[in-house]
Protein backbone atom coordinates (compact mmCIF):
# COMPACT_ATOMS: atom_id res chain seq x y z
CA UNK A 1 0.00 0.00 0.00
CA UNK A 2 1.86 3.39 -1.03
CA UNK A 3 2.60 5.89 1.09
CA UNK A 4 -0.66 8.91 0.98
CA UNK A 5 1.90 11.87 0.80
CA UNK A 6 -1.49 14.05 0.08
CA UNK A 7 -3.72 13.44 3.09
CA UNK A 8 -0.14 13.14 5.19
CA UNK A 9 0.34 17.08 4.39
CA UNK A 10 -3.37 17.31 4.75
CA UNK A 11 -3.26 16.91 8.57
CA UNK A 12 -1.26 19.76 9.07
CA UNK A 13 -4.90 22.12 8.14
CA UNK A 14 -6.38 19.88 10.02
CA UNK A 15 -8.33 22.19 12.80
CA UNK A 16 -8.36 19.58 15.52
CA UNK A 17 -4.88 18.77 15.03
CA UNK A 18 -3.55 21.95 15.55
CA UNK A 19 -6.14 22.39 19.06
CA UNK A 20 -4.72 19.21 19.89
CA UNK A 21 -1.11 21.36 19.81
CA UNK A 22 -2.31 23.98 21.63
CA UNK A 23 -3.96 21.38 24.63
CA UNK A 24 -0.33 19.88 24.29
CA UNK A 25 1.48 23.22 25.11
CA UNK A 26 -0.83 24.29 27.69
CA UNK A 27 -0.11 20.85 29.68
CA UNK A 28 3.33 20.62 29.28
CA UNK A 29 3.84 24.18 29.85
CA UNK A 30 2.05 24.00 33.24
CA UNK A 31 2.85 21.11 34.01
CA UNK A 32 6.72 22.31 33.88
CA UNK A 33 5.83 25.87 35.60
CA UNK A 34 4.42 24.73 38.71
CA UNK A 35 6.43 21.20 39.03
CA UNK A 36 9.26 24.01 38.54
CA UNK A 37 7.97 26.09 42.07
CA UNK A 38 7.21 22.27 44.39
CA UNK A 39 10.19 20.89 43.16
CA UNK A 40 12.51 24.07 44.38
CA UNK A 41 9.96 24.00 47.84
CA UNK A 42 10.42 20.13 48.25
CA UNK A 43 14.35 20.52 47.30
CA UNK A 44 14.80 22.46 50.21
CA UNK A 45 12.69 20.68 52.02
CA UNK A 46 15.21 17.42 51.49
CA UNK A 47 17.79 19.58 52.29
CA UNK A 48 16.60 21.12 55.26
CA UNK A 49 18.57 20.07 58.78
CA UNK A 50 14.91 19.64 60.40
CA UNK A 51 13.88 15.66 60.23
CA UNK A 52 9.97 16.95 60.09
CA UNK A 53 10.79 18.80 57.11
CA UNK A 54 13.30 16.27 55.26
CA UNK A 55 11.55 12.99 55.57
CA UNK A 56 8.41 14.18 53.91
CA UNK A 57 10.63 15.66 51.04
CA UNK A 58 12.29 12.66 50.58
CA UNK A 59 9.32 10.13 50.93
CA UNK A 60 7.09 12.30 48.36
CA UNK A 61 10.17 12.33 46.01
CA UNK A 62 10.67 8.42 46.53
CA UNK A 63 7.07 7.28 46.02
CA UNK A 64 6.17 9.71 43.02
CA UNK A 65 9.76 8.63 41.31
CA UNK A 66 8.35 5.03 41.53
CA UNK A 67 4.86 5.26 40.42
CA UNK A 68 4.20 5.11 36.87
CA UNK A 69 2.97 7.97 35.22
CA UNK A 70 0.05 5.91 33.53
CA UNK A 71 -1.11 4.49 36.45
CA UNK A 72 -1.20 7.83 38.44
CA UNK A 73 -2.97 9.17 35.46
CA UNK A 74 -5.60 6.52 35.86
CA UNK A 75 -6.01 6.63 39.90
CA UNK A 76 -6.91 10.42 39.50
CA UNK A 77 -8.49 10.38 37.19
CA UNK A 78 -11.17 7.95 38.86
CA UNK A 79 -10.44 9.58 42.61
CA UNK A 80 -14.21 11.18 42.12
CA UNK A 81 -15.44 7.89 43.13
CA UNK A 82 -13.64 7.69 46.57
CA UNK A 83 -13.58 11.42 46.97
CA UNK A 84 -16.91 12.90 45.37
CA UNK A 85 -16.08 16.16 46.27
CA UNK A 86 -13.22 16.00 43.38
CA UNK A 87 -15.27 15.51 40.66
CA UNK A 88 -15.49 19.20 39.49
CA UNK A 89 -11.81 19.90 39.45
CA UNK A 90 -10.63 15.91 38.77
CA UNK A 91 -13.19 14.52 36.94
CA UNK A 92 -12.16 17.15 33.73
CA UNK A 93 -9.69 15.66 32.07
CA UNK A 94 -7.08 18.13 31.69
CA UNK A 95 -7.56 18.92 35.09
CA UNK A 96 -6.53 15.52 35.62
CA UNK A 97 -3.99 15.12 33.55
CA UNK A 98 -2.17 18.32 34.73
CA UNK A 99 -2.03 16.97 38.82
CA UNK A 100 -0.70 13.91 38.02
CA UNK A 101 1.87 15.42 35.77
CA UNK A 102 2.66 18.03 37.90
CA UNK A 103 2.66 15.46 40.90
CA UNK A 104 5.28 13.62 38.98
CA UNK A 105 7.32 16.09 37.32
CA UNK A 106 7.83 18.03 41.13
CA UNK A 107 9.52 14.59 42.24
CA UNK A 108 12.10 14.86 39.36
CA UNK A 109 12.08 18.54 39.26
CA UNK A 110 12.86 17.91 43.31
CA UNK A 111 16.31 16.22 42.37
CA UNK A 112 17.62 18.79 39.87
CA UNK A 113 16.81 21.13 41.66
CA UNK A 114 18.94 19.59 44.91
CA UNK A 115 21.56 19.42 42.09
CA UNK A 116 21.61 22.90 41.80
CA UNK A 117 21.33 24.24 45.27
CA UNK A 118 24.33 21.72 46.05
CA UNK A 119 26.75 22.90 43.50
CA UNK A 120 26.45 26.72 45.04
CA UNK A 121 29.52 26.66 47.13
CA UNK A 122 29.17 26.76 51.04
CA UNK A 123 30.69 30.32 50.80
CA UNK A 124 28.40 31.87 48.47
CA UNK A 125 26.34 31.25 51.83
CA UNK A 126 28.37 33.05 54.52
CA UNK A 127 29.53 35.83 52.18
CA UNK A 128 25.76 36.91 52.61
CA UNK A 129 25.67 36.20 55.99
CA UNK A 130 29.17 37.91 56.16
CA UNK A 131 27.19 41.07 54.65
CA UNK A 132 24.55 40.64 57.25
CA UNK A 133 21.80 39.80 54.91
CA UNK A 134 18.89 37.61 56.59
CA UNK A 135 17.90 33.67 55.19
CA UNK A 136 15.73 34.33 52.45
CA UNK A 137 17.80 37.19 50.81
CA UNK A 138 20.59 34.99 50.50
CA UNK A 139 18.16 32.65 48.79
CA UNK A 140 16.73 35.23 46.43
CA UNK A 141 19.73 37.21 45.76
CA UNK A 142 22.62 34.78 45.84
CA UNK A 143 21.89 31.25 45.82
CA UNK A 144 18.77 31.36 43.35
CA UNK A 145 20.36 32.82 40.70
CA UNK A 146 23.56 30.58 40.33
CA UNK A 147 21.32 27.40 41.06
CA UNK A 148 19.28 28.11 38.69
CA UNK A 149 21.96 29.03 36.17
CA UNK A 150 23.28 25.75 36.61
CA UNK A 151 20.20 23.63 36.54
CA UNK A 152 19.03 25.24 33.84
CA UNK A 153 20.34 22.27 31.17
CA UNK A 154 18.71 19.53 32.76
CA UNK A 155 15.09 21.49 33.40
CA UNK A 156 14.80 22.18 29.66
CA UNK A 157 15.88 18.35 28.88
CA UNK A 158 13.07 17.34 31.56
CA UNK A 159 10.58 20.24 29.61
CA UNK A 160 11.15 18.06 26.56
CA UNK A 161 10.80 14.93 28.25
CA UNK A 162 7.25 16.50 29.60
CA UNK A 163 6.12 17.45 26.20
CA UNK A 164 6.50 13.69 25.11
CA UNK A 165 5.11 12.19 28.01
CA UNK A 166 2.00 14.46 27.38
CA UNK A 167 0.90 11.73 25.12
CA UNK A 168 0.01 9.72 27.73
CA UNK A 169 -3.29 12.07 29.14
CA UNK A 170 -5.00 9.58 26.21
CA UNK A 171 -5.72 6.94 28.41
CA UNK A 172 -8.23 9.04 29.95
CA UNK A 173 -9.65 10.71 26.86
CA UNK A 174 -7.57 14.28 27.28
CA UNK A 175 -8.00 15.42 23.41
CA UNK A 176 -4.22 15.39 22.33
CA UNK A 177 -1.88 14.92 19.63
CA UNK A 178 -1.81 11.05 19.89
CA UNK A 179 -5.36 10.70 20.59
CA UNK A 180 -6.33 12.81 17.71
CA UNK A 181 -3.88 10.49 15.63
CA UNK A 182 -5.55 7.34 16.94
CA UNK A 183 -9.09 8.51 15.96
CA UNK A 184 -8.64 9.70 12.09
CA UNK A 185 -6.48 6.47 11.89
CA UNK A 186 -9.12 4.65 13.35
CA UNK A 187 -11.61 5.45 10.65
CA UNK A 188 -9.45 4.90 7.29
CA UNK A 189 -6.54 3.05 8.51
CA UNK A 190 -3.70 4.98 7.21
CA UNK A 191 -1.61 4.45 10.60
CA UNK A 192 1.65 5.29 8.94
CA UNK A 193 0.82 8.55 7.57
CA UNK A 194 -0.98 9.82 10.85
CA UNK A 195 1.35 9.10 13.34
CA UNK A 196 4.77 10.62 11.55
CA UNK A 197 2.33 13.79 10.91
CA UNK A 198 2.00 13.46 15.18
CA UNK A 199 5.28 13.29 15.46
CA UNK A 200 6.52 16.36 13.07
CA UNK A 201 4.17 17.83 15.52
CA UNK A 202 5.48 16.90 18.90
CA UNK A 203 9.24 17.81 16.84
CA UNK A 204 7.73 20.96 15.87
CA UNK A 205 6.67 21.95 19.67
CA UNK A 206 10.17 20.92 20.50
CA UNK A 207 12.20 22.85 18.49
CA UNK A 208 10.22 26.09 19.34
CA UNK A 209 10.30 25.95 22.95
CA UNK A 210 13.90 24.49 22.48
CA UNK A 211 15.28 27.81 20.75
CA UNK A 212 13.76 29.72 23.25
CA UNK A 213 15.27 27.78 25.96
CA UNK A 214 18.46 27.90 24.35
CA UNK A 215 18.22 31.87 23.84
CA UNK A 216 17.23 31.68 27.45
CA UNK A 217 20.73 29.77 28.58
CA UNK A 218 22.88 31.94 26.03
CA UNK A 219 21.53 35.33 28.08
CA UNK A 220 22.68 33.67 30.94
CA UNK A 221 25.74 32.12 30.19
CA UNK A 222 28.04 34.65 32.06
CA UNK A 223 31.05 32.80 29.68
CA UNK A 224 29.44 34.75 26.59
CA UNK A 225 29.32 38.02 28.62
CA UNK A 226 32.82 39.89 27.55
CA UNK A 227 33.14 43.32 28.92
CA UNK A 228 36.14 45.37 28.13
CA UNK A 229 38.29 47.06 30.34
CA UNK A 230 36.99 50.64 30.23
CA UNK A 231 39.27 53.38 28.84
CA UNK A 232 41.10 56.34 30.34
CA UNK A 233 38.11 58.67 29.24
CA UNK A 234 35.22 56.36 30.42
CA UNK A 235 37.21 55.89 34.06
CA UNK A 236 37.06 59.44 34.12
CA UNK A 237 33.37 59.88 32.90
CA UNK A 238 32.53 57.38 36.02
CA UNK A 239 35.26 58.99 38.43
CA UNK A 240 33.16 62.23 37.80
CA UNK A 241 29.76 60.19 39.08
CA UNK A 242 31.45 58.68 41.89
CA UNK A 243 31.34 59.50 45.55
CA UNK A 244 35.30 59.57 46.70
CA UNK A 245 35.86 57.63 50.15
CA UNK A 246 36.53 59.51 53.00
CA UNK A 247 39.38 58.62 54.83
CA UNK A 248 38.53 57.59 58.39
CA UNK A 249 39.38 59.54 61.13
CA UNK A 250 39.71 57.91 64.56
CA UNK A 251 38.64 59.31 67.39
CA UNK A 252 39.46 57.69 70.56
CA UNK A 253 38.53 59.17 73.95
CA UNK A 254 39.36 57.11 77.60
CA UNK A 255 36.39 56.02 78.43
CA UNK A 256 35.71 54.52 75.20
CA UNK A 257 34.34 50.94 75.26
CA UNK A 258 36.74 48.12 73.84
CA UNK A 259 35.96 47.60 70.17
CA UNK A 260 35.99 44.06 70.95
CA UNK A 261 36.71 41.65 73.86
CA UNK A 262 36.52 37.97 73.82
CA UNK A 263 36.07 36.22 77.16
CA UNK A 264 36.80 32.53 77.56
CA UNK A 265 35.44 31.62 74.43
CA UNK A 266 35.77 27.89 73.56
CA UNK A 267 35.01 26.19 70.09
CA UNK A 268 34.47 22.40 69.34
CA UNK A 269 33.66 20.29 66.32
CA UNK A 270 32.46 17.11 67.30
CA UNK A 271 35.29 15.58 70.00
CA UNK A 272 37.72 18.19 68.65
CA UNK A 273 38.26 21.28 70.81
CA UNK A 274 39.92 23.75 68.53
CA UNK A 275 39.32 26.90 70.54
CA UNK A 276 40.16 26.30 73.92
CA UNK A 277 39.69 29.28 76.36
CA UNK A 278 40.14 32.52 74.43
CA UNK A 279 40.60 35.99 75.92
CA UNK A 280 40.78 39.21 73.92
CA UNK A 281 40.87 42.76 73.70
CA UNK A 282 40.70 45.58 71.13
CA UNK A 283 40.92 48.69 71.06
CA UNK A 284 39.52 50.90 68.46
CA UNK A 285 41.74 51.42 65.45
CA UNK A 286 44.08 48.50 66.76
CA UNK A 287 45.36 46.29 63.81
CA UNK A 288 46.10 43.17 65.39
CA UNK A 289 47.66 39.97 63.25
CA UNK A 290 47.09 36.60 64.36
CA UNK A 291 49.23 33.72 63.22
CA UNK A 292 50.12 30.54 64.11
CA UNK A 293 50.67 26.64 62.74
CA UNK A 294 47.82 25.54 60.79
CA UNK A 295 45.23 24.12 62.68
CA UNK A 296 45.51 26.17 66.03
CA UNK A 297 42.60 27.74 65.55
CA UNK A 298 43.17 30.92 64.00
CA UNK A 299 40.11 30.90 61.03
CA UNK A 300 37.61 29.53 64.14
CA UNK A 301 38.37 32.39 65.99
CA UNK A 302 37.40 35.35 63.31
CA UNK A 303 34.74 33.05 61.94
CA UNK A 304 33.16 33.20 65.70
CA UNK A 305 33.40 37.33 65.41
CA UNK A 306 31.57 37.29 62.52
CA UNK A 307 28.82 34.50 63.77
CA UNK A 308 29.86 32.42 61.47
CA UNK A 309 30.18 29.86 63.60
CA UNK A 310 28.15 29.19 66.78
CA UNK A 311 30.22 28.91 70.42
CA UNK A 312 30.24 27.00 72.99
CA UNK A 313 31.05 29.07 76.06
CA UNK A 314 31.91 32.35 77.01
CA UNK A 315 30.93 35.37 75.22
CA UNK A 316 31.66 37.59 72.63
CA UNK A 317 30.80 41.66 73.18
CA UNK A 318 31.18 44.91 70.70
CA UNK A 319 31.58 48.08 71.51
CA UNK A 320 30.37 47.52 75.32
CA UNK A 321 27.23 45.60 73.91
CA UNK A 322 26.13 41.89 74.24
CA UNK A 323 26.59 40.54 71.03
CA UNK A 324 27.35 36.75 70.72
CA UNK A 325 26.98 33.95 73.87
CA UNK A 326 27.02 30.40 73.72
CA UNK A 327 23.20 30.78 73.67
CA UNK A 328 22.66 33.25 71.22
CA UNK A 329 20.89 32.45 68.03
CA UNK A 330 22.79 33.68 64.84
CA UNK A 331 20.15 34.69 63.03
CA UNK A 332 18.48 37.03 65.83
CA UNK A 333 18.33 40.72 64.70
CA UNK A 334 21.01 41.73 67.62
CA UNK A 335 23.62 39.74 66.07
CA UNK A 336 22.78 40.30 62.20
CA UNK A 337 22.94 44.25 63.70
CA UNK A 338 26.25 43.60 64.92
CA UNK A 339 27.56 41.36 62.32
CA UNK A 340 26.66 44.70 59.91
CA UNK A 341 29.55 45.99 62.34
CA UNK A 342 31.88 43.88 60.70
CA UNK A 343 33.69 43.27 57.87
CA UNK A 344 34.69 40.17 56.37
CA UNK A 345 37.47 39.38 54.12
CA UNK A 346 37.58 35.74 53.22
CA UNK A 347 40.67 33.49 51.81
CA UNK A 348 38.72 32.41 48.87
CA UNK A 349 36.69 36.13 47.64
CA UNK A 350 33.54 34.26 47.64
CA UNK A 351 32.64 37.23 45.02
CA UNK A 352 29.24 36.34 43.98
CA UNK A 353 29.91 35.53 40.20
CA UNK A 354 26.56 36.22 38.30
CA UNK A 355 26.71 39.75 39.56
CA UNK A 356 29.32 42.33 38.42
CA UNK A 357 31.71 43.89 40.42
CA UNK A 358 29.97 47.01 40.57
CA UNK A 359 26.59 44.84 41.52
CA UNK A 360 28.75 42.82 43.87
CA UNK A 361 29.62 46.26 45.81
CA UNK A 362 26.28 47.50 45.43
CA UNK A 363 24.52 44.74 46.73
CA UNK A 364 24.60 44.55 50.93
CA UNK A 365 24.17 48.65 50.92
CA UNK A 366 20.98 48.25 48.58
CA UNK A 367 19.65 45.53 51.04
CA UNK A 368 19.97 47.08 53.72
CA UNK A 369 19.25 50.43 52.63
CA UNK A 370 22.19 52.30 53.68
CA UNK A 371 21.91 54.97 50.88
CA UNK A 372 18.80 57.72 50.18
CA UNK A 373 18.91 56.55 46.61
CA UNK A 374 19.78 53.86 43.60
CA UNK A 375 22.66 56.87 42.39
CA UNK A 376 23.99 57.03 45.35
CA UNK A 377 24.81 53.58 46.39
CA UNK A 378 26.24 53.32 42.62
CA UNK A 379 28.84 56.85 43.40
CA UNK A 380 29.50 54.94 46.81
CA UNK A 381 30.48 51.92 45.17
CA UNK A 382 32.35 53.15 42.23
CA UNK A 383 34.23 55.47 44.78
CA UNK A 384 35.19 52.48 46.27
CA UNK A 385 36.19 50.27 43.39
CA UNK A 386 38.48 53.37 42.78
CA UNK A 387 40.18 53.38 45.68
CA UNK A 388 41.05 49.51 45.69
CA UNK A 389 42.09 50.78 41.80
CA UNK A 390 39.52 48.61 39.86
CA UNK A 391 37.37 51.53 38.56
CA UNK A 392 38.65 49.83 35.05
CA UNK A 393 37.14 46.46 35.59
CA UNK A 394 33.75 48.07 36.97
CA UNK A 395 31.30 46.12 34.47
CA UNK A 396 33.17 42.78 34.12
CA UNK A 397 32.54 39.50 36.44
CA UNK A 398 34.78 38.20 39.01
CA UNK A 399 35.66 35.33 36.53
CA UNK A 400 37.48 37.32 34.35
CA UNK A 401 39.66 39.55 36.78
CA UNK A 402 42.87 38.13 38.22
CA UNK A 403 43.03 36.41 42.06
CA UNK A 404 44.46 39.51 43.42
CA UNK A 405 41.71 41.74 41.79
CA UNK A 406 38.98 39.67 42.79
CA UNK A 407 40.88 39.85 46.52
CA UNK A 408 40.78 43.98 46.34
CA UNK A 409 37.13 44.02 45.65
CA UNK A 410 36.42 42.11 48.29
CA UNK A 411 37.66 44.32 50.43
CA UNK A 412 35.60 46.79 48.72
CA UNK A 413 32.37 45.17 49.13
CA UNK A 414 33.09 44.35 52.95
CA UNK A 415 33.89 48.15 53.11
CA UNK A 416 30.66 49.01 51.29
CA UNK A 417 28.97 48.31 54.80
CA UNK A 418 31.07 51.37 56.45
CA UNK A 419 32.31 48.76 58.63
CA UNK A 420 33.94 49.78 62.11
CA UNK A 421 36.17 46.70 62.23
CA UNK A 422 37.80 44.49 59.18
CA UNK A 423 38.29 40.91 59.32
CA UNK A 424 40.85 38.94 57.10
CA UNK A 425 40.62 35.43 56.75
CA UNK A 426 44.71 35.01 55.15
CA UNK A 427 43.74 37.32 52.43
CA UNK A 428 47.07 36.29 50.38
CA UNK A 429 47.03 32.54 50.55
CA UNK A 430 45.61 31.99 47.72
CA UNK A 431 47.46 34.58 45.16
CA UNK A 432 50.28 33.92 43.41
CA UNK A 433 53.41 36.08 44.88
CA UNK A 434 53.34 38.56 42.53
CA UNK A 435 49.90 39.43 43.04
CA UNK A 436 50.25 39.90 47.20
CA UNK A 437 51.34 43.37 47.17
CA UNK A 438 48.26 45.10 45.55
CA UNK A 439 46.45 43.24 48.52
CA UNK A 440 48.61 44.22 51.30
CA UNK A 441 48.86 47.71 50.42
CA UNK A 442 44.60 48.36 50.25
CA UNK A 443 45.15 46.96 53.70
CA UNK A 444 47.99 48.94 54.75
CA UNK A 445 45.93 52.04 53.26
CA UNK A 446 43.35 50.94 55.95
CA UNK A 447 45.67 50.78 59.00
CA UNK A 448 46.75 54.37 58.03
CA UNK A 449 42.97 55.32 58.24
CA UNK A 450 42.74 53.84 61.68
CA UNK A 451 40.51 50.98 61.07
CA UNK A 452 40.09 48.11 63.60
CA UNK A 453 41.70 44.93 61.70
CA UNK A 454 41.84 41.68 62.74
CA UNK A 455 44.24 39.56 60.06
CA UNK A 456 45.14 36.09 60.19
CA UNK A 457 47.86 35.72 58.14
CA UNK A 458 50.99 34.02 57.16
CA UNK A 459 52.75 36.99 55.76
CA UNK A 460 54.84 37.30 58.69
CA UNK A 461 56.92 40.74 57.63
CA UNK A 462 53.99 42.28 56.74
CA UNK A 463 52.71 41.39 60.41
CA UNK A 464 55.51 42.90 61.97
CA UNK A 465 55.33 46.24 60.04
CA UNK A 466 51.62 46.73 59.75
CA UNK A 467 50.26 45.60 63.31
CA UNK A 468 49.62 47.02 66.99
CA UNK A 469 50.28 43.37 68.55
CA UNK A 470 51.12 39.91 66.68
CA UNK A 471 49.09 37.13 69.06
CA UNK A 472 50.36 33.44 68.10
CA UNK A 473 48.12 30.65 68.33
CA UNK A 474 48.61 27.27 69.02
CA UNK A 475 46.36 24.39 70.36
CA UNK A 476 43.63 26.03 70.71
CA UNK A 477 45.08 29.01 72.84
CA UNK A 478 46.59 32.67 72.72
CA UNK A 479 50.43 31.83 73.62
CA UNK A 480 51.67 34.85 72.79
CA UNK A 481 50.19 38.63 72.80
CA UNK A 482 52.80 41.13 72.27
CA UNK A 483 53.85 44.15 70.13
CA UNK A 484 55.90 43.65 67.16
CA UNK A 485 59.03 45.40 68.77
CA UNK A 486 58.80 43.28 71.58
CA UNK A 487 59.13 40.02 69.29
CA UNK A 488 61.92 41.84 67.07
CA UNK A 489 64.11 43.56 69.42
CA UNK A 490 63.64 41.89 72.92
CA UNK A 491 66.84 40.37 74.38
CA UNK A 492 65.46 38.52 77.61
CA UNK A 493 65.45 34.75 77.30
CA UNK A 494 61.57 34.73 77.23
CA UNK A 495 60.22 31.04 75.86
CA UNK A 496 56.95 32.40 74.77
CA UNK A 497 58.82 35.19 72.72
CA UNK A 498 61.22 32.67 71.68
CA UNK A 499 58.50 29.67 70.13
CA UNK A 500 57.09 32.85 68.16
CA UNK A 501 60.55 34.45 66.72
CA UNK A 502 61.11 30.83 65.95
CA UNK A 503 57.77 30.05 64.12
CA UNK A 504 58.07 33.79 62.08
CA UNK A 505 61.94 33.14 61.75
CA UNK A 506 62.46 36.42 63.25
CA UNK A 507 66.59 36.79 64.82
CA UNK A 508 66.54 38.60 67.87
CA UNK A 509 68.52 42.13 68.09
CA UNK A 510 69.08 43.77 71.19
CA UNK A 511 67.19 47.53 71.58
Amino acid sequence: MPFEWPYFFSLFTLQSFWEACITVIQLSGLSWLIGLVLGFILANAKMSPKPWLRWPAAVYVWFFRSVPLLVLLVFVYNLPQLLPFTRDVLGVPFMAGLVSMVVTEAAYMTEIHRGGLMSVSRGQREAGRALAIGRIGIERLIVIPQAFRIALPTLINEFVTIVKLSSLVSVISLPELLMTGQRLYAQNFLVLETLLAVAVYYVMIVTVFGALFRWLERHLDLQLRRPETLSTTECEKLRQDAMPVPARTLKTSPGQPQALQIRDLHKAYGQHQVLKGINLKVTPGEVISIIGPSGSGKTSLIRTVNALEAIDQGEIILFGEDYITASTNADTARVRQGVRRIGMVFQSFNLFPHMTLLDNIMLAPHYHDLSPSDTQCRAQALGLLDKVGLLAHAHKYPHQLSGGQQQRVAIARALAMSPDIMLFDEPTSALDPELVGDVLKVIQDLAREGMTMLIVTHEMEFALSISDRVIFMEDGLIQVDAAPDSIQRHPADDAPLERIRQFMGVNKTNG
